[in-house]
């Protein structure tokens, strides 16, 4: 028998090399691959290297658009955006010096330590931080140069008010990002702002960025706006109003001035007012337009429309009389009175003495739909449709069911609320030969729509009885303007205590009228808020203010004197007792 004796070492030494001979084939082969796949990227398709070294190195930034600007009715600036930067720091990269630190927070208003706070432990893994807001080019610029890694600097704009306080109720303000937040800054916010553009920029290896490459989309600017308010006037308004608040101590007050044949309104104004271009410490409530948003209710200076609605119903002639004595009529269970017994008047005279007694006498002569439709068509209870934010729509009674008393009340004002706007609207009837024109807070280019809510004649002859009022004899004689004839009435109203009661010396202040009555350019209404200094009649406290805006806003329009036309002449025969 033979026997073969394998040898051990000689088994090993070839699965090493059978081993070894596989490694370095598969070294080769992954060489192979690896060179192969860099000539592919490098060669073939290096377009993928380049993507992925722009997804890492290339971004792209928004380019905040031009806010367009706001202008009165003469082009006058009066809202427009100012180019501002904003400081923002990606916490991940931000290193600093205890010395840089202390530079950096004196430039963005904060301490050391404030700043350490902010962008430690809180938001250390953000990327993203405010520290300033708005700050002009020339301090941003000084934070830029103190080559703070992670600190950024973004263009932003700004929202400027030139005219503050004057105009601020009309315009509104935007929010830190440029947004219409009040005014006509949030009515046509559409309007005014801009189409965000875009840029492609360049970061280095620390996400910091080095350069703008190129333009992805431009911005467009947003489109200006030309309001109806003239400035001059706004200015005047202004001054006079708030004057007249710290005279009388006054908790509010509202002024509205429109042009009485186009319906533009050339003045509004509020107190307490803001200072749009910093709201810090702004009183709350001092924002709201009150001259659009707030109600009340208007008082005797809704006589004049009932005195219209008689006349337009023929149910009295202009030269009619009535008997108000003895001051006082029994309505129901309910009673109107008069402040004094004033007899007998005539029509013009119920609204010189501001007889509650004579023109209830003439409302419930009159049928109560006719009489609501009447008041209804002047604009009561309805909003005006001029697109302002928290324009208000008014109260009017119920129609159906109109009760005598609610038809006496309705007749010298109570039982009714409406804006200071909404009751200048209607007194732009009497001013315009009856035919009423929407209101408008921009500048028209062509006139607008009007309704005729009543003849030409009805219009005239009431007009014609209010110049009794601002007279020695009427309730408003501090209404009168040297050279001008002024149509207007007066109003003292008791404030509402809620379900139906009303406060015992809490009054609003109320006098709406026009001038020159000949042939009336403006119309005004100005409404003071519980005068507290004593006077508290429409007469001795709204009254003055409308004469010395009224004086001013003619003389500024060029706006010939009329005086020497002569009174408007009534019939002196008085031919009809009620």
């Amino acid at each position: 028998m033979m026997m073969y004796i394998t040898n051990p070492q000689r088994n090993g030494e070839s699965d090493y090399r059978a081993r070894w001979s596989l490694l370095l084939i598969g070294m080769m082969a992954a060489m192979l691959v690896l060179v192969g796949r860099a000539v592919n990227l490098q060669v073939v398709d290096r377009q993928f290297l380049k993507h992925q070294g722009d997804l890492r190195h290339m971004g792209v930034l928004p380019v905040p658009a031009h806010r367009g600007r706001i202008l009165d009715r003469n082009g006058d600036l009066l809202a427009t955006s100012c180019p501002v930067k904003s400081i923002w720091v990606n916490p991940k990269e931000f290193e600093a010096s205890e010395a840089q630190y202390q530079a950096f927070a004196g430039l963005v208003g904060d301490t050391s330590e404030g700043l350490k706070q902010r962008l430690g432990e809180r938001n250390s893994k953000r990327a993203f931080v405010y520290l300033k807001r708005r700050i002009s080019p020339e301090l941003a610029d000084q934070v830029m140069a103190l080559g703070l890694p992670g600190v950024y600097a973004e263009e932003e704009y700004r929202r400027y008010y030139p005219t503050g306080e004057v105009a601020a109720h009309v315009l509104g303000f935007t929010d830190i990002d440029d947004k219409g937040q009040e005014g006509m800054e949030l009515a046509f916010e559409g309007h005014l702002k801009g189409v965000e553009g875009a840029k492609r920029i360049l970061r280095d290896g620390k996400r910091r960025i080095i350069e703008d490459v190129d333009s992805v989309r431009q911005p467009v600017a947003g489109k200006d706006l030309s309001v109806s308010i003239d400035q001059r006037l706004q200015y005047l308004a202004y001054r006079e109003l708030k004057k007249t608040v710290q005279q009388h101590r006054a908790k509010s007050g509202a002024l509205v001035m429109l042009d009485a044949k186009t319906g533009e309104v050339l003045a509004m104004v509020n107190q307490p007012s803001f200072n749009p271009n910093g709201r810090n410490g702004t009183v709350v409530g001092s924002t709201r337009n009150r001259a659009v948003t707030d109600l009340f209710e208007p008082g005797s200076t809704m006589k004049p429309f009932a005195v219209a609605c008689a006349l337009e119903m023929g149910a009295f002639r202009a030269n009619a009389v009535i008997n108000t004595s003895p001051g006082v009529m029994h309505v129901g269970t309910n009673v109107v009175k008069d402040v004094h017994n004033y007899g007998v008047l005539d029509v013009a005279g119920v609204l010189r003495k501001s007889s509650n007694v004579g023109v209830t006498k003439m409302a419930l002569a009159l049928p109560p739909d006719k009489f609501w439709g009447f008041y209804n068509a002047l604009g009561f209870g309805q909003t005006l449709g001029t697109g302002f934010p928290g324009e208000v729509q008014g109260r009017m009674p119920d129609r159906k069911g109109l009760r005598p008393f609610a038809q006496a009340t309705l007749s010298f004002g109570y039982g009714v609320s409406a804006s200071p706007l909404q009751l200048a609207r209607a007194y732009l009837a009497l001013a315009n030969d009856g035919a009423m024109p929407a209101v408008s807070m921009l500048k028209l280019d062509r006139p607008s729509p009007q309704t005729q809510v009543m003849s030409k004649l009805t219009a005239t002859a009431v007009r014609g009885m209010l110049e009794g009022v601002v007279s020695a004899e009427g309730t408003a004689i501090k209404a009168a303007i040297p050279g001008f004839r002024v149509a207007g009435k007066t109003g003292t109203v008791k404030k509402s205590a809620g379900r139906g009661g009303y406060q015992a010396s809490s009054y609003i202040a109320v006098f709406a009228g026009m001038a020159p009555a000949s042939d009336p350019r403006l119309v005004t209404v100005v409404m003071i808020d519980e005068p507290s200094a004593g006077e508290y009649y429409g007469g001795a406290v709204a009254a003055p203010a409308f004469a010395s805006v009224m004086e001013s806003g003619l003389r500024l329009l060029n706006v010939l004197p009329d005086r020497d036309l002569g009174p408007s002449i009534l019939s002196a025969q008085k031919d009809e007792i009620f």
